[in-house]
């Protein structure tokens, strides 16, 4: 880690320890309250999605400093989802992008009219963990700049769904 780039970057984790980290933190170590909350992902998004989750839940601490997950206190740090794929990008107002039609701005406390379609769900997740949930939608590509160039962690919580599945 240098003082240009502080944080975990995705070569310091594996999957595993990525996925043990996301239960461990997020979860309270619930493996069934991990698998409840990908089952109301998978039910609420549409067919050609992928689902990431980035941050501290994956990683342990926050990029920025360094501090770790929770550290202001239980359910302080929050799971920030990356919806992924062409469909999901609908879901969010013109206004609520950063590079129009390509990666959104996160949907939360702060922008909840962004993606008012997507409110319900926020709503029902933050209630099953207890602390915020922030949603956001890209494109692949903007993906793969984000975990494989610029090497930002990110543990997949389910890929692609076909239509139909």
């Amino acid at each position: 880690m240098t003082d240009e780039q502080p944080g975990t970057t995705s070569d310091d984790l594996t999957s595993e320890e990525k996925l043990e980290n996301v239960i461990r933190l997020a979860f309270n170590g619930d493996r069934a309250q991990y698998e409840a909350f990908r089952r109301i992902l998978w039910d609420a998004t549409p067919p050609d999605t992928a689902v990431v989750l980035r941050g501290s839940a994956v990683t342990g601490e926050r990029w920025k400093d360094g501090a770790p997950f929770d550290a202001d206190g239980s359910g302080t740090s929050d799971l920030d989802l990356t919806l992924v794929g062409n469909d999901v990008i609908g879901f969010f107002k013109v206004t609520g992008f950063f590079v129009p039609g390509v990666h959104s701005r996160p949907m939360g406390e702060d922008d909840p009219d962004i993606a008012p379609d997507l409110v319900p769900l926020r709503e029902r997740l933050m209630q099953m963990v207890n602390r915020p949930v922030n949603i956001q939608a890209s494109r692949e590509m903007v993906m793969y700049l984000r975990g494989e160039l610029l090497g930002q962690p990110y543990h997949v919580l389910f890929d692609k769904k076909a239509d139909g599945t």
